[in-house]
């Protein structure tokens, strides 16, 4: 790989890699962005409907669907560390046909666009808890003011304050609704050891495959925070901290330290997401699925909620509503700050927008943050089908899993410098990610033509 090609929009913030587990801690950030940002449709809505639909039986699912990402999420984040690039820009190179960009790119863009609606969905949900908190204004007029406070906060530049405040209070969220799961077991709903062992024999029923295949897409650490977690890093994390591409032993040591901070980070949140995303399966299977409700249509807050009521009491409920307008706001204002860096991606790759420097490419994404949160409105408007909207988005969000498993191969022995070269491990580790996605998403696929729910 020639040396030209590296620290493309990499700034020069060097800071030299923490030793000891303390040490790296204090530097849990681009992760917890992440998980902040992750909360919300995949967790909330897809995970509790597949629950809700399927009973316990795709337990192993959920927990797969978690786990095989993290370290495709771990390899895009070691090339930006050494390139400076983000995935889409690394992604322009993958082999195959190119007119004006890869197809990669172009496939990206179609993803963005349905994405829109699983933008919407979460909105929606945002208005639907609004007007239960304060049914005075209609959820409509709610979703209309909180689009427009999605576009102050990210025009102003108050992004960072208020998504720091999420992720702590999406952390408190995840320990409330794993006590619930404890506490459920002294209600009539309460989860035996057979109901769970049998979500673990590695089977799915005919009728929640379009659920399914959505939830593999967006739960735990989706498509899109895939391609966007080495934005993050290049921004204001270990990428930036790492400093520009040098060959010498000091910039590889500090590399390579940068690298043990980012694995930790990412595992740390894998603990956070995995557990909330298994406790609202659980209680979804356990709650909605044995009382026949699914969380679909303008009724989709209600129901979720028994998911609390039932377990800690009617009182419960504006705990779960807190809950629920922190986890959905959240993923709303980060999808959105988000969709619109790579949608400025996508445009400048193909050409149809000239970003020569961070300036152009931020009045762009300025234009964007606008522009996003009025088409999420209009689709949340026009469909009012929270689930249905989540399960397109998130479909096309699972198909591509398939192609960033093998844009995260290719980096590995590609586009590679030797001397950072992983362990065997983590090849074994990449490859049997690459291979489960594949399988998983591809039946999800065939399965979804067949059967067609």
């Amino acid at each position: 790989m020639p040396k030209d090609s590296l620290n493309k929009n990499v700034n020069t913030a060097i800071l030299e890699p923490p030793k000891n587990f303390g040490g790296m801690i204090r530097y849990w950030g681009p992760g917890l962005v992440m998980t902040a940002g992750v909360v919300g449709s995949g967790e909330l809505i897809a995970t509790t409907g597949l629950g809700a639909k399927t009973g316990f039986i795709a337990l192993w699912l959920i927990i797969l669907s978690c786990v095989i990402k993290v370290v495709v999420q771990l390899m895009l984040g070691r090339y930006a560390i050494y390139s400076g690039k983000t995935t889409l820009e690394t992604f322009n190179d993958l082999p195959g046909p190119h007119y004006r960009a890869s197809w990669f790119i172009w496939w990206w863009l179609l993803v963005l666009i349905m994405v829109l609606l699983q933008h919407g969905a979460m909105l929606g949900g945002v208005a639907m808890v609004l007007n239960i908190l304060f049914p005075g204004v209609s959820v409509t007029y709610w979703a209309i003011i909180m689009m427009l406070f999605t576009i102050t906060i990210l025009r102003i530049g108050r992004y960072n304050l208020l998504q720091n405040a999420a992720a702590m209070m999406v952390l408190a969220f995840t320990i409330t609704t794993i006590i619930c799961v404890g506490l459920i077991q002294g209600t009539d709903y309460a989860i035996s050891w057979k109901q769970i062992s049998s979500g673990l024999t590695f089977d799915l029923p005919i009728g929640g495959f379009a659920v399914a295949l959505a939830m593999f897409g967006i739960t735990g650490v989706g498509a899109g925070e895939l391609i966007y977690y080495p934005s993050v890093c290049l921004e204001r994390g270990y990428a930036k901290v790492t400093g520009p591409f040098e060959r010498t032993e000091a910039w590889l040591n500090r590399a390579k330290g940068w690298m043990r901070v980012m694995r930790l980070d990412a595992m740390l949140s894998l603990v956070v997401y995995t557990g909330l995303t298994i406790a609202f399966y659980l209680l979804g299977a356990a709650v909605l699925h044995a009382r026949g409700l699914a969380p679909e249509g303008m009724d989709m807050i209600k129901n979720l909620s028994l998911m609390y009521t039932e377990t800690l009491g009617e009182g419960s409920r504006i705990i779960f509503l807190i809950g629920a307008f922190v986890a959905l706001y959240s993923t709303v204002f980060v999808s959105t700050a988000t969709h619109a860096r790579m949608s400025t991606d996508c445009f400048k790759l193909i050409g149809w927008i000239k970003v020569n420097n961070d300036d152009e490419k931020q009045k762009w994404i300025q234009r964007l943050v606008t522009i996003i949160p009025l088409f999420q409105l209009m689709l949340f408007v026009i469909f009012k089908a929270p689930l249905w909207m989540v399960v397109i988005g998130g479909t096309f969000q699972a198909i591509s899993l398939i192609a960033i498993a093998f844009g995260a191969l290719y980096l590995r022995y590609r586009m590679y410098i030797p001397e950072l070269k992983p362990t065997r491990l983590f090849d074994i580790c990449l490859w049997i990610s690459g291979i489960c996605i594949a399988i998983i998403a591809g039946y999800g696929m065939l399965a979804k033509l067949l059967y067609g729910s």
